[in-house]
């Protein structure tokens, strides 16, 4: 696989600066029961990385210690594939926190999680779908054969629970990606699509769309550079940059966390290697700080970092801004 981080430490990207950390966005593992082309993780079933029991209980203690904390999202691999996933959940509800499921829907499926859909609305976990089309031949293209299918089955066992349906505490939400080295389109025409083609042809109500932008690493990254398409979807992400996307990045209250405990200003720098920095050590450990102590601490950007300004803007919740002018497919 191609290493893109070369590419993109020579940045011109604005400084940015922490601020309180409110959401702590935590990776339990690199194992999936998938292997998207577009996974910034590079996540697969070969992959043995896994948080511990120990890693947790050392999570926890941090929140405890860190009453600013009101949101715990949760990610992978597969989350749910991780043996304490569920006592993580548990012990977060009881301590109060918006508990984030980024599920690919599929694992509702799997051999010994039949029951997970159950178990999250018991808990009122909020759940964000990975679902990149509305059309199967998208779907399956990007995420492997049958997948498209399997994801129908799973958003209706979690309507049949009452996850999406207007006035239930139960949210889910859904996540669009782009097919290919292009920006999403506008959030909410999408949403209106997205809603009329599920709703009509399988009876299946969700909250809101979240669309994302491709990040040029890992997986994707190195699909780019294999096509000799790397340069120019990077010029197209600086090209659709938009200053005032900056002030709304998701880095400024989010704290990402990897399997191992360490401590990113968010997912993707995770997955370049880029620990956060302003300590003199190469990586800083949960068990090394509390939250408020980061409190203004300088954000790591790099090139990769217009993925999240351009256009409309990308976050784990979606765009940041206006919508900007474009047809509202997921076909692209």
């Amino acid at each position: 696989m191609h290493a893109t981080l070369p590419l993109l430490l020579t940045s011109n990207f604005p400084n940015l600066a922490r601020r309180s950390v409110e959401t702590l966005q935590v990776n339990l593992g690199y194992r999936c029961n998938q292997s998207c082309l577009h996974c910034h993780v590079n996540a697969g079933p070969q992959r043995k990385e896994e948080m511990t029991a120990e890693t947790i209980d050392a999570l926890l203690a941090f929140i405890a210690a860190s009453p600013e904390v009101k949101a715990l999202d949760l990610t992978g691999g597969a989350p749910e594939l991780n043996a304490n996933f569920r006592r993580l959940v548990v012990a977060g509800r009881e301590r109060g926190l918006r508990v984030i499921d980024r599920c690919n829907l599929t694992i509702l499926e799997e051999v010994g999680h039949e029951d997970l859909a159950a178990f999250l609305a018991a808990h009122r976990v909020e759940v964000v779908a990975s679902l990149p089309c509305y059309l199967e031949e998208n779907v399956d293209r990007q995420r492997g054969k049958g997948t498209f299918d399997a994801s129908i089955r799973g958003l209706r066992r979690l309507n049949a629970l009452g996850y999406g349906a207007p006035g239930s505490p139960l949210l889910l939400n859904l996540v669009f990606n782009p097919q290919g080295p292009t920006l999403p389109p506008p959030q909410g025409p999408l949403t209106a699509a997205y809603r009329e083609h599920l709703g009509r042809n399988f009876g299946i109500f969700f909250n809101q769309l979240f669309t994302l932008t491709n990040m040029p690493i890992q997986r994707f990254g190195s699909l780019l550079v294999s096509k000799g398409q790397f340069n120019t979807y990077m010029q197209l992400l600086h090209r659709a940059h938009r200053d005032e996307n900056v002030e709304h990045v998701m880095c400024r209250n989010l704290l990402s966390i990897d399997w191992q405990g360490y401590l990113y200003d968010c997912d993707f720098n995770q997955q370049l290697g880029l620990p956060i920095r302003g300590t003199e050590r190469a990586r800083l450990h949960i068990t090394d700080v509390q939250a408020a102590a980061l409190d203004g601490w300088r954000i790591r950007v790099a090139d990769h970092c217009y993925g999240c300004t351009a256009g409309q803007g990308s976050s784990c919740g979606g765009a940041l801004g206006e919508e900007v002018a474009a047809a509202p497919t997921c076909s692209a």
